[in-house]
């Protein structure tokens, strides 16, 4: 079992920055794809970024290439979220999961282990 832990999330203006972290502990997720996906109210979950295994290959959401950049810590199990002129609608609860397989990638179905999230809310 991997679990999963977020953390950095806050309370930024319009045009900061925030650095996401997502720990894991249970297992060393070296191998693992990491995705983080966000939820904001009324809303479905949606991919943000991934990060897929073997090749550290990343992919992002339309919403948030150039302003995100997704990196993984294999030292320190730990996957990151750097998050750059951030806007409002970048508010939301962000999640990190983990997909044993390495494959990843935008859709929800391949992770099988989630954090509990982390809240972002960006002020205008």
């Amino acid at each position: 079992q991997v679990q999963l832990v977020e953390s950095g999330g806050g309370l930024v203006q319009a045009g900061g920055s925030l650095r996401l972290s997502c720990a894991a502990s249970g297992r060393t997720i070296t191998r693992y794809a990491v995705g983080w996906f966000r939820q904001a109210p009324g809303k479905e979950r949606e991919f943000v970024a991934a990060i897929k295994w073997p090749g550290s290959k990343t992919s992002y959401a339309d919403s948030v290439s150039g302003r995100f950049t997704i990196s993984k810590d294999n030292a320190k199990n730990t996957v990151y979220l750097q998050m750059n002129s951030l806007k409002p609608d970048d508010t939301a609860i962000y999640y990190c999961a983990a997909d044993q397989w390495g494959s990843g990638g935008g859709s929800i179905d391949p992770y099988e282990y989630w954090g509990q999230g982390t809240q972002v809310t960006v002020s205008s």
